[in-house]
């Protein structure tokens, strides 16, 4: 057995499945490192198996000890946990308003913070830890009608979208031994960025006040989602500061070339599965250690479910198939031969002629 991410230690691995030999035989078993905090980077096109991928780190983490795993999940690919023999909690998550800062409140509604609106909700947000406790500040702010009222209208659009709560998901919650998944797949880009930036503040913050003895780890899939509002502040300190306090942080995506290069640079875990845009193997192969000799292009994997996985903690490149999942899977494309349609319609269907 080989352990990916440590060199030479003991402790708590998940296995990821095995080597895939040139002769396409079984190779021996590839376990991963989770005794220690990581950053992952999982990328693939679509239907290539990196949701899969999250799938099966996510099983291996909750069998660990020590660790409190938590998924945001975009596509509800991983509410199928919920019905599991496993020990996860699939919620539609609310968060206290006052885990947003004065200047993510002001990114999430798309308000200049130097200017009218945006000022007034930077200093409600200063002033108040809760939605109800803003909107009666900006009432009762001596400033223009107008800017109170554009404040007033931006607070009202953040209320309807039903994720800020006075108690929100609670810190015992995020870092409990269940894994917790977080489904934000029936919210807009922005509720869901503020979910996100909520929770990934929370886990770095309960860490650094030693609020918890458990290693958070933070997946996330469609991470190219992120990249540009409200979360990417959040995200970006778990990537750059999170292993210091012990929060790791996994992002799944089939667009690398949306992330930040930071992210890629900070990786101490590439896991890629097969990719064809030009973009997105460029982004990979910009950030390509010295250690990963040859074209990165050409050594990407052809069959889904195989990966190529590079290994910065000890400099060092494996061929992998990730092993078979054993809670359900919910992130595969439908199609329309698994509707239960009738046999007819499909015959008559099949001879028809399109005019």
């Amino acid at each position: 057995m080989v352990v990916i991410g440590r060199e030479g230690a003991t402790g708590t691995t998940v296995r990821l499945g095995h080597y895939r030999a040139r002769d396409g035989s079984r190779g021996a078993a590839v376990d991963f490192d989770v005794d220690r905090p990581h950053v992952g980077l999982v990328v693939g096109k679509r239907g290539s198996g990196k949701t899969y991928t999250v799938g099966v780190l996510a099983e291996g983490l909750l069998a660990a000890e020590g660790v409190a795993p938590v998924i945001v999940d975009p596509m509800g690919a991983f509410t199928p946990l919920d019905t599991a023999d496993v020990s996860a909690t699939v919620v539609d998550p609310s968060v206290r308003a006052g885990a947003l800062d004065p200047r993510q409140w002001c990114t999430v509604l798309g308000l200049d913070p130097e200017r009218g609106a945006g000022a007034l909700v930077w200093r409600a947000a200063s002033e108040r830890a809760t939605l109800d406790g803003m909107r009666s500040w900006v009432a009762d702010a001596d400033v223009a009608a107008s800017t109170a009222r554009a404040a007033t209208n931006h607070l009202a659009l953040a209320e309807s979208w039903g994720v800020f709560e006075p108690s929100g998901i609670e810190t015992e919650t995020l870092c409990s031994d269940c894994l917790t998944v977080l489904d934000v797949s029936g919210l807009d880009s922005r509720p869901a960025g503020a979910v996100l930036a909520a929770v990934a503040t929370t886990l770095y913050d309960a860490r650094i006040a030693e609020q918890t003895n458990r290693l958070p780890w933070l997946l996330v899939d469609e991470a190219h989602a992120f990249t540009d509002g409200v979360a990417r502040r959040p995200l970006r300190r778990l990537v750059t500061r999170g292993r210091q306090p012990g929060v790791s942080c996994v992002l799944a995506t089939q667009r690398p070339s949306a992330v930040a290069a930071t992210t890629a640079s900070q990786t101490d875990l590439l896991v890629a599965h097969r990719l064809t845009s030009a973009a997105d193997i460029d982004a990979l192969q910009a950030a390509q250690p010295t250690y990963l000799d040859g074209d990165f292009a050409a050594r990407l994997p052809e069959t889904t479910g195989d990966a190529l996985i590079v290994d910065d903690s000890t400099e060092s490149v494996h061929h992998v198939t990730v092993r078979e999942r054993r809670t359900p899977h919910g992130g595969e494309t439908p199609r329309a031969s698994d509707s239960g349609a009738d046999r007819g319609h499909e015959a008559r269907a099949g001879g028809s002629e399109i005019r």
